[in-house]
């Protein structure tokens, strides 16, 4: 069944429902409101009583007798004081029983007690129940008729409304998805709609798609890159070899050409070491069964990056939560991943700097880990490009984030694990590992 079908069926049932549900309810709904604003009416005609005993005095209506009672022609409704005990009753109102000229009447009945001149009276303001509901059926027939009338109005502005509202869900399905060819490279355009969840459905498809054909686009341009990052020092390689070959002998200048061959060939093992990470992480070959505690591993970072700090002569501080233990990630990979952006944290620092590694808990909650800088941190400008795997991000002439980062949001990526970046320039940095509920051992 259709989603324009269901609404359809839905809307006119639910329609029916509250016209039988109104029917039903309808002469108590008329009843009660006749009754309130009967009540209404009585405590009216009660504080008019009391203004003219305050204004006039009391004997305008007793006129020297003990007590008074009057009523209109037709006995409808009906005023009566008498002297009261000694008791202070509160209003009351109630149907009651009254005779009137031998005539026994049913009234609704406003009982209030008042003292005046040192004694205590009764007021009572009747009115018949008779009265109260000779309107009631005109008035049930009236409002079935209304609302039958806008039950029909609003099922047709319904039908109506839904049949435009649904129209760009099935542009989107028609757009987004029946007319698409794998990879798509075609850039449609959005969606027009109104309508936030729509606008939302329309840009997850998009992006979804992005990420679909960013994924076959990212193992072409695996091979062409990494055949590109490796030819380059092999060139340099090559042709300082045939330099030492036409030299004939190992003088100073061919040592140091030597050296200079040994830094590329260095360098051309990070970058080979990293890309190979990358596409191992990315074809799942690693698993994610270890259990550690983070203090631990964080410790262990630190200490093996320690002689790096003590070379740009910078403070650390750890503030883990002992006996935090992680389950269901790859230890070697989390390891690589806080190393990578503690390294960063030294390496991008300003000398005589500080490093801070804390972390934030509570039973519930993601648990969160922060490396923080006082570096030269990250322009806002460059911040939504550093983990681009292969875009150079300068940081100044010769450097820059490189795979470093990309292999942390892989890694991460890789366990759902959320990275978080604040920075300012000048200031520092502050990298917020967000590691995922299931991930805590019992904690």
């Amino acid at each position: 069944m259709k989603l324009f079908t269901k609404l359809t069926l839905f809307i006119t049932l639910s329609k029916l429902a509250i016209v039988v549900l109104f029917v039903l309810l309808l002469p108590f709904l008329v009843n009660t409101i006749a009754y309130q604003y009967n009540d209404f009416y009585l405590r009216e005609q009660k504080k008019k009583v009391l203004h003219v005993i305050a204004r006039n005095g009391i004997e305008t209506y007793l006129q020297g007798e003990d007590n008074y009672g009057g009523y209109t022609m037709l006995k409808e409704e009906y005023i009566s004081l008498e002297p009261a005990g000694k008791v202070m009753l509160p209003d009351t109102i109630a149907t009651l029983r009254r005779v009137v000229e031998e005539d026994t009447l049913t009234y609704r009945v406003l009982s209030h007690v008042f003292d005046y001149g040192g004694r205590r009276y009764m007021l009572e303001v009747g009115k018949t129940t008779a009265t109260i509901g000779q309107y009631n059926k005109p008035l049930q027939k009236m409002a079935l008729y209304v609302l039958i009338g806008l039950i029909v109005s609003t099922i047709l502005i319904d039908l109506v409304y839904t049949r435009l509202l649904l129209r760009p869900l099935g542009t989107i399905i028609r757009n987004r998805l029946l007319h698409r060819r794998f990879p798509f490279r075609d850039n449609s355009p959005p969606i027009r709609t109104t309508t936030a969840d729509f606008r939302y459905l329309d840009e997850s498809l998009v992006e979804l798609m992005g990420k679909v054909r960013e994924a076959f686009e990212k193992e072409r341009e695996f091979t062409s890159n990494a055949s590109h990052e490796l030819m380059t020092p092999i060139g340099i390689l090559q042709n300082k070899m045939e330099n030492l070959m036409v030299d004939g002998e190992l003088g100073e200048e061919l040592q140091q050409k030597i050296m200079g061959m040994m830094k590329t060939l260095g360098r051309l093992k990070k970058i080979v070491h990293s890309l190979l990470l990358i596409s191992r992480i990315e074809n799942d070959q690693f698993s994610k069964s270890d259990r550690f505690l983070m203090k631990e591993l964080v410790q262990e970072v630190m200490d093996e990056l320690g002689h790096r700090q003590e070379e740009k002569a910078l403070q650390s501080s750890i503030r883990i939560t002992a006996g935090i233990t992680l389950q269901q990630l790859n230890r070697d990979l989390i390891f690589q991943l806080v190393y990578n952006l503690i390294n960063n944290a030294i390496r991008y620092n300003k000398p005589g700097g500080s490093i801070t590694v804390y972390d934030r808990y509570t039973p519930g909650s993601p648990y969160r880990l922060t490396i923080a800088d006082t570096g030269i941190g990250i322009p806002a400008a460059e911040q939504d490009a550093i983990f681009n795997r292969f875009k150079k991000v300068v940081k100044n002439e010769n450097e820059g984030y490189g795979l470093g980062l990309s292999i942390v949001n892989t890694i991460a990526q890789y366990h759902g694990i959320g990275v978080e970046v604040v920075s300012e320039e000048g200031v520092g940095t502050e990298f917020t590992l967000v590691f995922p509920e299931e991930t805590m051992a019992g904690n």
